[in-house]
């Protein structure tokens, strides 16, 4: 993982916000040997989940003290690149629309990405994000190329958050603490770049004048695309006039709408503006591959993707993602009796 912020060699990283994991061999084995005798988890989600935290338990010590640490501490890293991981012997084609994948009979990945999400918190499936499943397919989809989703591939997927429209609270309370992806399939041309800029580093780039417009709530941010399309008749769905940043200097909290952020005064676009600029400078950049996994703190930060050529064939492009949240009982408001699921 390097910085966006300048070109490939340059050592210009911003300090102390990213962290790096490689599994040893003989960890990635074992664990692949756990995971391997695992039947499709979907049956029943908490059994498998609590499977794959016991496999993930037996880590190395100093491997699963940095994965713990990371969801736990506020001064962690925003964002961890995890190497060497377990993938599955074989793969079906990409799915096409979407997913999920009817033809996957190994579940390595699914696995591998339940565990991960186990160490930092409870996965949490969405209603207004595929139907409420815990794991998602992220592919290229064909009617989704241009939209600021995560179906996209032909235009640059802006900085944001993963967000859960709540017209209530702004998204800040339902919305995941953590996003984690897993890395199926890298794009043939292996161009598809992923991005995280850390509010830290980001702050640390603007002026004190900007940084109390971004304070003050002069944004409104869109609903996110998948609510717009199965919620609000694709109808825009903005909430009241949010800040941008939030909480102390030392540990700021960044909210950005993928979907849109709409200033509401001259000095609030020009400060997005900055905002934006100050994203790319400081981004680290990652270029995904199998056997490679992202662990995104979703309030520290936002991230980014790049675009990429799609062929829609059954080759492209093919990560898995869970939503993680430290504590569901603060949204227990938005559960769905019998399913445990989210509004």
């Amino acid at each position: 993982m390097r910085s966006a912020g300048g070109p490939p060699g340059s050592g210009r990283r911003p300090a102390g916000t990213y962290a790096e994991v490689r599994l040893p061999d003989g960890a990635r084995d074992l664990l692949a040997q756990r995971l391997a005798s695992d039947n499709d988890p979907f049956g029943d989600i908490d059994r498998a989940s609590a499977r794959c935290h016991q496999a993930f338990a037996q880590l190395p010590l100093d491997v699963l003290q940095t994965l713990l640490d990371f969801g736990r501490h506020p001064d962690a890293p925003g964002v961890a690149f995890l190497r060497n991981l377990p993938v599955d012997a074989l793969l079906p084609p990409t799915p096409r629309d979407g997913g999920p994948s009817l033809g996957k009979r190994t579940f390595v990945a699914e696995g591998v990405l339940l565990g991960l999400s186990g160490l930092l918190g409870e996965p949490v499936g969405f209603l207004s994000e595929r139907e409420g499943r815990l794991v998602h397919d992220v592919v290229p989809v064909a009617l989704g190329a241009t939209t600021q989703t995560s179906q996209g591939s032909r235009v640059f997927l802006t900085f944001h958050n993963d967000l859960v429209h709540d017209r209530r609270d702004c998204y800040s309370l339902p919305s995941p603490d953590f996003v984690v992806l897993n890395c199926l399939r890298a794009d043939r041309e292996n161009a598809a770049c992923s991005y995280y800029a850390d509010a830290r580093d980001i702050t640390g780039l603007l002026d004190e004048e900007t940084l109390a417009v971004l304070r003050s709530p002069v944004f409104r941010m869109n609903a996110p695309g998948g609510f717009v399309s199965t919620l609000a008749d694709h109808d825009e769905a903005y909430s009241a006039p949010v800040p941008i940043l939030r909480g102390p200097g030392e540990f700021p909290e960044v909210v950005s709408a993928a979907n849109g952020v709409r200033p509401l005064t001259v000095a609030g676009q020009a400060a997005f503006d900055s905002f934006q600029s100050a994203c790319r400078a400081a981004a680290h950049e990652v270029r995904l591959a199998p056997g490679q996994a992202l662990l995104i703190n979703n309030r520290k930060g936002v991230h980014a993707r790049s675009c990429y050529t799609a062929r829609y064939d059954g080759r492209d492009r093919w990560l898995q993602r869970t939503y993680v949240r430290r504590n569901l009982w603060d949204i227990r408001h938005r559960s769905v009796p019998g399913i445990r699921r989210i509004h």
